[in-house]
């Protein structure tokens, strides 16, 4: 009957691992590795108690402890930047003199027109900035 139980537990197991792929909420694959430690337990002859004790202790265990850590990693990672934002902190080349008003500088190889960030620092054609912030079609530089 044992080896009846825990292929029971592991069809659980495998069915609650691919609802997970569904959700990505990370409590269905908990659940199925308690389901898993269920089979262990029939597997090594625990009765009906054992293996629903162990299915209980396990799945609880890793919902409280491994599923909170398991989701800062899987949705707390780096800040993605997109579009015109990954501009933000790149070195400028000015080909056109910058001022307060106007100018044009050469970032990853496009031509943007550009104004000083600070609207008094005038730069010269071959002076290397920095984007400190994208306005518009508008780079401003430092």
């Amino acid at each position: 009957m044992g080896s009846m139980d825990a292929m029971v537990w592991a069809i659980v197991a495998a069915v609650l691992v691919l609802l997970e792929l569904t959700t990505t909420t990370l409590v269905f694959v908990m659940l199925g590795i308690g389901a898993a430690a269920a089979a262990l337990a029939a597997g090594a002859g625990g009765n009906v108690v054992v293996q629903f004790a162990a299915f209980g202790a396990v799945s609880v265990a890793t919902l409280v402890f491994a599923r909170p850590t398991a989701m800062k990693r899987l949705h707390g990672g780096p800040e993605h930047r997109q579009g015109i934002d990954t501009l933000i902190g790149r070195e400028a080349f000015v080909v056109e003199k910058v001022d307060a008003h106007d100018g044009r500088v050469r970032i990853s190889g496009e031509i943007w027109s550009a104004r000083a960030y600070d609207g008094q620092t005038e730069y010269e054609v071959g002076d290397r900035v920095d984007v400190a912030q994208i306005e518009g079609a508008t780079a401003l530089v430092l």
